[in-house]
């Protein structure tokens, strides 16, 4: 289970970091992770990150409506990644 990295309240979302961006060649918000994440939290997102030479999709970050807080919006991002890695 990969670690908070940093939480940044942009627009409309808490975007919640657990891996740096700059590591992948590609980032999707995929459709299938749609579910997981509405399921624990409405209106989230999940970004998955495609390094270099790989197969493999890692979760990047995922995207909590403001309106829930930040601490909130931390437990529920871990709960969508939980789900996601099961």
């Amino acid at each position: 289970m990969p670690e908070i990295q940093s939480v940044e309240t942009e627009d409309d979302y808490i975007h919640v970091r657990f891996r740096d961006p700059d590591q992948y060649e590609t980032i999707r918000t995929p459709d299938w992770a749609k579910e997981p994440a509405e399921s624990v939290s409405e209106g989230a997102e999940v970004r998955t990150g495609q390094k270099e030479g790989s197969d493999d999709w890692e979760v990047q970050s995922v995207l909590i409506k403001k309106t829930v807080g930040e601490d909130k919006a931390k437990q529920q991002a871990t709960e969508i990644v939980e789900k996601i890695q099961s």
